[in-house]
């Protein structure tokens, strides 16, 4: 980078790990640091939702995934909506009225302490692993440019966030939120502007499109009804409803953004907002991806995108074999260009014979390129047996760090610095959270003063950034981040939306029946992953189905049943 960008990357994290420990300070009892003393307006709420999901994986792993299968990635947000509207309904008013820290506390109410611990450690034990990867993914950029080492990277990143996250609490996270995601979403559109500016000449947004839609990457809308296949209308319409009514009504990370609300109107204010804007941004960030991918029709694209396993097959017995495959790829993408170019005049032209025989041609051509990276896939691997061979969490940074201008990289890295830290700093103060609330607390210090229990908070937080950390190190076995991270949180957030489903609705269920209807149902989550093709969203539907079925069937027999006044 150059030293313009390095001013505007170091100056961005300065001021937003200053800012942080600045806006939290001096905030001496429990609610005040949990929960920001609950007067937040509905703008902040909104915007700290939207930062919540939106980490580094979303702009750093969505536009590879765009570039390297389309766009049909966007319909696992097609649920969303509906799960805003419902959980504004039922949840929000429920959880302002009780006034409680944790959505965990109101099943204790409604049902017993057994089932409360059993929500909570299920959450701690997915967002734990989550923080991991959301800290994973920006180190991978810095590793990549500075050639730092990852594991010290890892540490270095995970320690800003700890600093702010730790000493601000939660007002500090919604304060910084806010302005990130502000430098996010002028870091985007200035990327989507890049790539639309580096367009040969006489090349526009349209006959960008155009070239990727010929190529299967606008697939957005798949209505075609297949459980083993990953991302379609009613996967994303169905699974992506019950995943966003878990992810939204029960996990602490995000019920703890809108428990800050002044109101219950603010609250619902800033879910409904995030419902409308959620599907658009998506849907930008992978149309994002699909013109740099259109950009890469113009441009040669490197045979692997990852430049430390093309570093290490180079410096091996493989090197002339891989050289020679690189060649060819470059005289592929030679051969290519012209059909790319035929294709677009062949559209200016309107003839509907023109244009099916340059498709055709382009098809053929993209073909023989994909066939060369195949094999020079094959070659990386048998350099090494355990190599990643999916490069699509590098193909938006390769492309930020080749191709935009001074500056510019400064801006967009930060723009993905800014995107990790604010989703990992709600994580680790949700860990915090639940940790002290709905563990500590309950369980081993239920006398102690506001301010124990706010040092025992920050010393959660940090407990819980130093395991996010540990937990990174692993995360480069896990392929596509953004769909490991969903991947992830559907192997427990059926479940648990079972139980709250119970909670909220079927009062003649105690809590006996949901504890081991629960447990019965994660047993079966985990079966369809270890034993099915099951697409990982309908994780969400068997795990809820399963849950509030098991626990139906198992009232009659396990003694009476008890009811909360929150129902």
């Amino acid at each position: 980078m150059s030293t313009i960008d390095w001013v505007v990357l170091s100056a961005a994290m300065i001021f937003i790990v200053a800012y942080g420990v600045w806006k939290g300070r001096g905030q001496k009892d429990l609610e005040s640091y949990l929960l920001a003393s609950r007067n937040m307006r509905w703008y902040t709420i909104a915007l700290s939702i939207m930062a919540t999901q939106a980490s580094a994986i979303t702009f750093l792993s969505t536009p590879g995934q765009a570039y390297a299968d389309g766009m049909r990635f966007v319909q696992v947000y097609l649920g969303l909506p509906i799960a805003m509207v419902i959980i504004s309904i039922t949840a929000v008013p429920i959880f302002h009225r009780l006034k409680v820290y944790t959505a965990y506390e109101f099943l204790e109410d409604r049902f017993d302490v057994k089932t409360r611990t059993l929500a909570a450690l299920l959450f701690l034990i997915q967002r734990g692993l989550a923080a991991g990867l959301t800290i994973y993914a920006p180190s991978l950029i810095l590793s990549l440019i500075l050639g730092w080492n990852l594991t010290y990277t890892n540490v270095a990143v995970g320690i800003m966030v700890i600093i702010y996250t730790t000493f601000g609490g939660t007002k500090a996270v919604s304060w910084t939120q806010s302005h990130q995601m502000v430098v996010i979403t002028v870091g985007m559109f200035t990327a989507f502007g890049t790539a639309i500016y580096l367009m040969p000449e006489g090349v526009g947004v349209l006959d960008a499109t155009r070239v990727a839609g010929t190529l299967g990457r606008l697939n957005a809308i798949d209505f075609s009804f297949d459980l083993t296949n990953r991302y379609n209308f009613w996967s994303g319409l169905i699974g992506g409803l019950f995943l966003a009514l878990s992810y939204f009504g029960t996990d602490q990370s995000q019920v703890q953004r809108y428990l800050t609300g002044s109101s219950v109107a603010q609250s619902r204010l800033g879910l409904l907002f995030n419902g409308l804007v959620k599907v658009p941004m998506q849907f930008f960030i992978l149309f994002l991806g699909a013109m740099v991918f259109a950009f890469y029709q113009f441009a040669a694209p490197p045979i692997f995108f990852n430049p430390k396993e093309i570093s290490q097959v180079k410096q091996s017995t493989y090197a002339a074999q891989f050289e020679s495959l690189e060649e060819d790829y470059r005289d592929a993408f030679e051969a290519k260009l012209p059909r790319v170019h035929a294709l677009i005049e062949a559209h200016e032209s309107g003839s509907a014979e023109e244009i099916a025989s340059s498709r055709d041609a382009l098809f053929r051509a993209d073909a023989e390129m994909a066939g060369i990276r195949a094999e020079a896939i094959e070659v990386l691997r048998a350099n090494d047996p355990g190599v990643d061979t999916n490069d699509t969490n590098y193909v938006f940074l390769t492309f930020i760090v080749n191709y935009l201008p001074t500056g510019l990289v400064g801006l967009l890295i930060a723009a993905i610095l800014f995107a990790s830290m604010s989703s990992t700093s709600s994580e680790l103060n949700a860990l915090a959270s639940t940790s002290i609330i709905d563990i500590y607390r309950r369980f081993i210090n239920k006398d102690g003063s506001d301010q124990h229990y706010v040092l025992s908070s920050k010393l959660a937080t940090a407990f819980w950034g130093v395991f996010a950390i540990l937990f990174a190190q692993y995360a480069s076995r896990l392929g596509s981040l953004i769909e490991a991270v969903n991947i992830l949180g559907s192997l427990f957030y059926g479940t648990i939306l079972g139980i709250f489903l119970l909670a909220f609705y079927v009062k003649r269920v105690g809590g006996t029946a949901t504890f081991l209807g629960a447990l019965m149902a994660e047993i079966g989550v985990v079966w369809c992953f270890v034993a099915t093709d099951i697409s990982f969203l309908w994780y969400n539907v068997v795990g809820c189905v399963l849950a509030v079925a098991f626990a139906m069937v198992l009232q009659p027999f396990v003694g009476s049943r008890r009811t909360g006044t929150a129902t």
